[in-house]
């Protein structure tokens, strides 16, 4: 059975709260909540989604989408159809792939969504549309597939240079806040990463230290998602690559690492 992270929620009654839905394999649906309106960031399948929403009696107004791939927007047609009104957000770029969406944004546009601001910031390189949502004043980051724990996506549709400068972009926030990334590869980013970096790197304690931290939480059948930009700037090879060409080689070695 998978874990679900504790629910991250300030304090106060009406606070932004935002908690893990485990689906698939790996994957994790972020459901978002203030009062009795919800959002949900990338809905890989609808049953779970609608029963969580249900159970807790929320009402949909919005799903956001970082990306096309059928494990990020598989259910949401399905909850469309449960919540005609809610409205989808994703790339104006990708409407051909994503043409549910009723509100197209791009790199810069400014949303509010359940009494938050929400920045939507351009971050291909997984794809060529990759979105990411970042919400300022609650210190949350909606990443999808460009940023992992310990990781970054694969190079499916962009460049390394795209991907490096997603990252760096990303690496620029406050060092607070909260990444939520879609997937669980923590441990295999982690296991990785020690293998790779050179002994006398000044980041190969902290990476090891990280990975003991996140053995201990799966063996506990914890999540290891959200992390932290801070913890991410000491120990994420990927964010530590100098340029794109650096990139691609960490990117090449992960991709047929087999640890």
């Amino acid at each position: 059975m998978k874990a679900e992270s504790p629910q991250v929620k300030p304090s106060g009654e009406e606070t932004l709260a935002v908690e893990l839905i485990p689906v698939l394999n790996d994957n994790y649906v972020m459901l978002l909540s203030r009062g009795q309106q919800a959002a949900v960031v990338d809905p890989a399948v609808e049953a779970p989604i609608q029963q969580r929403l249900e159970q807790r009696g929320l009402e949909l107004v919005c799903i956001l989408q970082t990306h096309h791939h059928s494990d990020h927007i598989g259910g949401s047609p399905g909850l469309l159809r449960r919540w005609p009104d809610c409205a989808v957000v994703a790339a104006r770029d990708d409407l051909e792939r994503i043409p549910f969406q009723t509100q197209g944004v791009a790199d810069g546009d400014q949303l509010r969504l359940l009494g938050e601001p929400v920045e939507v910031l351009a971050v291909p390189g997984h794809t060529r549309a990759h979105l990411a949502y970042w919400f300022p004043r609650a210190g949350h980051l909606f990443c999808g597939d460009t940023l992992f724990a310990g990781g970054c996506g694969r190079l499916f549709e962009g460049s390394a240079a795209q991907m490096q400068a997603s990252l760096q972009r990303l690496a620029a926030l406050p060092g607070s806040t909260w990444v939520w990334c879609a997937h669980e590869y923590t441990e295999a980013n982690l296991r990785w990463a020690v293998a790779s970096v050179a002994s006398d790197d000044p980041a190969a304690a902290p990476i090891r230290q990280r990975l003991d931290a996140v053995l201990a939480q799966r063996a506990l059948g914890q999540a290891t998602v959200p992390s932290q930009i801070a913890l991410e700037l000491a120990t994420n090879l990927f964010l530590r690559a100098p340029d794109a060409a650096s990139l691609a080689r960490l990117r090449e070695q992960k991709d047929h690492w087999r640890g």
